[in-house]
């Protein structure tokens, strides 16, 4: 059964509007409540991203990112050792 972008879409802004009001209310760092309100929009856009792709065939520009991308993209911007660098002559 396929759920309709629009309510979807729907959920997603209720979601959205529920992580305002927890980021505004925020009691400390590491506060359940925006965590959960955090986690609670990266279900709902998924949601609404696959709705949207099986009535449409289309996707939104945007993209949600766990830990784990998040941690490989920083090893990336670690420095280089030098000894692992190649001189290439361009002639």
């Amino acid at each position: 059964m396929s759920i309709d972008p629009r309510v979807a879409l729907q959920s997603l802004t209720a979601a959205l509007e529920e992580h305002l009001v927890a980021a505004s209310a925020r009691r400390g760092e590491g506060d359940p409540a925006v965590e959960a309100a955090f986690f609670a929009v990266a279900d709902a856009f998924e949601v609404y991203e696959d709705a949207l792709y099986e009535a449409y065939s289309e996707v939104t520009p945007l993209q949600v990112f766990d830990e784990d991308e998040d941690e490989a993209d920083d090893d990336d911007d670690e420095l280089i050792d030098e000894d692992d660098l190649e001189i290439v002559d361009q002639q």
